[in-house]
């Protein structure tokens, strides 16, 4: 079951990160856009650490607020469910390490 969760995020995530990039590319050459909506749906299903990485990597969305802030906050989160799903927290939850 854990392999079916890190498989289904890795892969959302690459293509979060993919359709990041086709967006500045269209924002550059002035094709029609993907929809900021778009981007916040596949972020909160579990395409977050892609999407993260796209607004750094292709400087993209780097001047809205809620891009900058929610984004990587779902990243983190979604990051620490998949360690503690994995086992790797010894506490059994991430929380408890604090």
């Amino acid at each position: 079951m854990t392999n079916y969760v890190l498989y289904y995020t890795v892969l959302l995530s690459m293509m979060t990160f993919l359709i990041c990039g086709f967006d500045k590319l269209a924002a550059k050459a002035g094709w029609r856009r993907v929809p900021e909506k778009t981007f916040f749906i596949l972020s909160f299903i579990g395409g977050a650490v892609g999407m993260t990485c796209g607004i750094f990597f292709f400087h993209h969305k780097t001047k809205h607020f809620w891009f900058v802030t929610a984004i990587p906050t779902a990243a983190a989160v979604q990051l620490a469910l998949l360690a503690w799903l994995g086992g790797i927290f010894p506490g059994g939850a991430p929380w408890s390490l604090l």
